[in-house]
């Protein structure tokens, strides 16, 4: 019998990351957790290795966690395929020590772990194939000219959007052809957190363009130059951030920047203008070591090393983790809150910082000592009349950001006066349809917090019966599933409709994280005729509207992107055929 490699994933760190704020290699490892015996052997492996290939002294982090162990370490950005080599070889080397018997032998085609002089001979090999001192001259050049620059395996561009220039990486030109007079970057803005994302970086991608910049944002929708879509799908991780920044038409950029990005290849960028965590919650454990809040927390606020003295990092005062982190950084910081008597806004305005909170139902923005009215919260269409505290925040964040852009008040205060007035404005985000007495709301909430906000809002009124479509991608840990049950438990659905969604099954197997969610549901008293399961997203919405009666909320968290198209359109075509609950529609066996 084959025995496993003794890791769990190898990869590239091409920007600023948990670990260091360089390029580099890490590695995953599998199984029971290394003991310092086994970490300092694969340290002294990796010094060998960067001996023997003449790279620089590296920075060395093994950092230990619930199932194993993140060993990282810094490397020539020219050559991190051949760093994540050294890495798995060293870490071989290093099992093999100390547990021969358990490991195996990762070779031909790879060093060999069991003889360190053949090791080499092939590192160097794979190290001088890989190596481009062209590449690296340039990017030191665009550091001395204070230009971010984005390299890839096809490309490299200096500076950004309408002060950028991009060349194939096979016809790098040299240092004296490139026009470093005419490059520089645009405004930039980074969006991340665990909710909230996508709608702030729509928000704040309109206000961009109400200032009269040609904006281009990334998102987990797609990538959009002027509120035009040029490609789909999630682009929410450091190719929907070169995707924009490489549009020679872009003046202002705004990059939604998800946790998966970050941990896998780290920060696109090295530098930006103002970076917004809308919030943390309980989500993603289990992944690249991140177990626990406090660590999601900290791959969060990666997105605070973009942050110069002249920049701001936008941050959620009514998030304790947010608060607690705080006072490790060292960036300037502008606070956004419900509340804008927050015992933290106020001390912070205090002290001349910049904060955004409601004060006596007026959303109020505070830099130095002006203070700006933004306009009437609940007359504001994402607030939802003020009961979507959720969006809420979200406005107040992407207004302080706008803030930090030197966007005027009275733009931002137009865009948020008539944002969310159309469906088209923030697809797939709190989305209502009235059909007759029939409230349908559609979101993309995928975890328990999320969930629980979304039920909030659409169970303000309701006269009739709630009827809960519910699903969750499958890396999520066994624990999260359950708990996003218990969100949807404690509002007493009358159906709650199970799914899978299509392109995040993640390695489950079909139905496997339904039956999760059933089980707690009916653990937290959800009656088993109330629960039936229907994998696909769009059949289930369709089952859903079948059982609808008169009265009824249907809240429906649709996820793919392909379902959710269909299911929008679907909704118009009822809403303006004037369909009521009750007509004939596909009706399948669901509880009455």
């Amino acid at each position: 019998m084959q025995i496993p490699l003794p890791f769990d994933d190898s990869r590239r760190l091409t920007g600023i990351n948990l670990y260091f704020d360089a390029a580099g290699a890490v590695l995953e490892t599998l199984g029971a957790l290394p003991d310092d015996e086994v970490i300092d052997a694969w340290r002294a492996r990796v010094e060998s290795a960067c001996r023997a290939l003449h790279w620089p002294t590296p920075c060395i982090v093994a950092h230990r966690h619930a199932s194993g162990a993140s060993l990282a370490y810094t490397a020539p950005l020219d050559q991190l395929y051949s760093a994540t080599e050294v890495n798995e070889w060293a870490w071989l080397a290093a099992c093999l020590d100390v547990r021969a018997s358990d490991v195996e032998l990762h070779a031909p085609g790879h060093p060999a772990a069991w003889d360190e002089a053949s090791a080499m001979h092939t590192l160097r090999a794979f190290a001088r194939a890989e190596q481009r001192p062209d590449l690296m001259s340039l990017l030191q050049h665009a550091e001395e000219n204070n230009l971010d620059a984005l390299p890839d395996d096809d490309a490299l561009t200096l500076g950004a959007g309408a002060g950028g220039r991009t060349w194939p990486m096979s016809a790098l030109p040299a240092d004296g052809e490139v026009p470093w007079s005419t490059l520089h970057d645009i405004p930039l803005a980074l969006v991340t957190g665990s909710n909230g994302k996508t709608t702030t970086v729509r928000l704040l991608a309109a206000m961009a363009r109400a200032h009269g910049w040609h904006a281009g944002h990334s998102c987990t929708d797609g990538v959009f130059i002027d509120g035009r879509a040029i490609d789909g799908g999630d682009f929410s991780g450091p190719a929907g951030a070169r995707a924009v920044l490489r549009v020679p038409e872009v003046e202002a950029a705004i990059l939604e920047t998800a946790r998966g990005g970050l941990l896998r290849r780290g920060l696109a960028v090295q530098r930006a203008n103002v970076a917004v965590v809308t919030n943390v919650s309980d989500d993603h454990f289990g992944e690249y070591g991140v177990h626990d809040l406090d660590g999601l927390a900290q791959v969060k606020l990666l997105v605070a090393r973009a942050i110069g003295a002249d920049g701001l990092l936008v941050l959620n005062a009514d998030d304790a983790m947010l608060v607690h982190h705080a006072s490790k950084l060292d960036c300037p910081i502008g606070w956004f809150a419900l509340d804008d008597a927050n015992p933290l806004l106020h001390a912070h305005r205090q002290s001349g910082g910049a904060t955004c909170g409601i004060r006596d139902g007026l959303l109020k923005l505070s830099r130095g000592d002006q203070v700006h009215d933004l306009g009437v919260v609940n007359d504001m269409p994402l607030s939802f009349g003020g009961s979507a505290g959720y969006n809420i925040a979200n406005i107040a964040a992407a207004s302080l950001a706008a803030s930090a852009l030197h966007i005027a008040p009275a733009t931002i205060a137009d865009v948020i006066a008539h944002f969310g007035g159309a469906r088209a404005d923030n697809p797939g985000r709190l989305q209502h349809w009235q059909l007759g007495s029939l409230q349908v709301f559609v979101d993309y909430a995928h975890n328990p917090e999320g969930v629980r906000g979304l039920l909030q809002v659409a169970t303000t009124s309701i006269d009739g019966r709630l009827g809960l479509l519910l699903g969750q991608a499958g890396n999520r840990e066994d624990a999260q599933i359950r708990e996003l049950a218990a969100s949807a438990a404690s509002f007493s659905p009358a159906l709650v409709v199970l799914k899978d969604i299509d392109g995040f099954m993640r390695g489950r197997e079909p139905g496997e994280v339904a039956r999760i969610l059933r089980h707690e549901l009916l653990l937290r008293g959800v009656r088993a005729d109330a629960i039936t399961e229907c994998l696909d997203e769009t059949a289930a919405v369709r089952n859903m509207l079948a059982w609808a009666r008169a009265g009824d909320v249907l809240v429906l968290p649709t996820h793919g992107t392909a379902a959710r198209a269909l299911v929008s359109e679907l909704l118009d075509d009822l809403e303006q055929g004037g369909w009521r609950p009750g007509t004939p529609f596909a009706i399948t066996n669901l509880p009455h």
